[in-house]
């Protein structure tokens, strides 16, 4: 299988990696997953009851089921989510399956963009939310960039433009 075949979009919550993902997808009129989507789809529930119930290890562990079923496909577009490089095992799959392309924010772009939002179980569990998200991008973003292909930066920029600079290396 070629490396461009599938494209998987990683990056922290907020860089952009669901709402790019699936206009990519139509661009490429190929299939679009986004793995949070599939997981409460096939649980009938939200990622929040899976944390409350399951923690965040049962949460992980649907997520690396869903990762490696997803990545095996042929001809997709896969939107992860922003702590999926935690896992040496989604790592590998990712890096191993497909073209990886980082969608890198800023921690003060992601507070604009979650800020309303209700369905991040880390977020809304946090106290002091500028930090949880400082710690995770100093803890992830050196294993968003060992298995990326490409690096692109989302802040300040229009779906649009973020779309085109992928189109650009497929």
């Amino acid at each position: 299988m070629k490396k461009t075949q599938n494209i998987f979009l990683v990056g922290p919550m907020g860089a952009g990696k669901t709402t790019v993902g699936r206009m990519l997808a139509r661009e490429l009129n190929r299939e679009f997953y986004d793995t949070d989507e599939v997981i409460e789809s096939r649980t009938g529930v939200d990622i929040r009851w899976i944390f409350d119930v399951e923690g965040e290890e049962g949460f992980r562990q649907r997520e690396m089921e869903i990762v490696d079923e997803l990545t095996q496909k042929v001809g997709v577009v896969l939107a992860t989510g922003g702590s999926v490089v935690n896992e040496l095992q989604n790592r590998t799959h990712l890096a191993a399956r497909g073209l990886v392309v980082y969608l890198k924010t800023t921690v003060d772009q992601q507070l604009e963009r979650t800020e309303r939002d209700k369905k991040r179980p880390l977020l809304l569990r946090a106290e002091d939310k500028s930090a949880l998200l400082h710690d995770m991008a100093e803890q992830y973003d050196q294993w968003y960039r060992e298995i990326a292909d490409h690096i692109f930066i989302t802040d300040n920029r229009g779906i649009r433009a973020v779309v085109n600079d992928i189109l650009s290396c497929v």
